[in-house]
């Protein structure tokens, strides 16, 4: 399956603005099988990316969350939660 991966805000600064990605779950495509599976693809993604981080996800510029399918060629978006003022 193909993805496009975008992260933003720390994220980014720790991983870089993403890109396409060619993925093969091992089950089911979800939101959070992606998480799982990138935050063993290298230490800045264990670190940013580790269960218990507040971390938010968007699937097709809609927010979303761990259980939101995947379908190929989604856009997929990490970014820390924000908070106003």
């Amino acid at each position: 399956m193909r993805l496009e991966l975008k992260y933003f805000a720390s994220l980014r600064d720790a991983l870089g603005a993403g890109g396409p990605l060619d993925w093969t779950p091992a089950g089911a495509p979800t939101a959070a099988a992606l998480r799982a599976w990138l935050v063993t693809q290298s230490d800045a993604h264990a670190r940013v990316l580790a269960p218990g981080r507040a971390v938010r996800v968007a699937v097709d510029q809609a927010l979303a969350d761990e259980a939101t399918p995947l379908h190929d060629g989604a856009e997929v978006a990490f970014f820390p939660p924000v908070t106003g003022g």
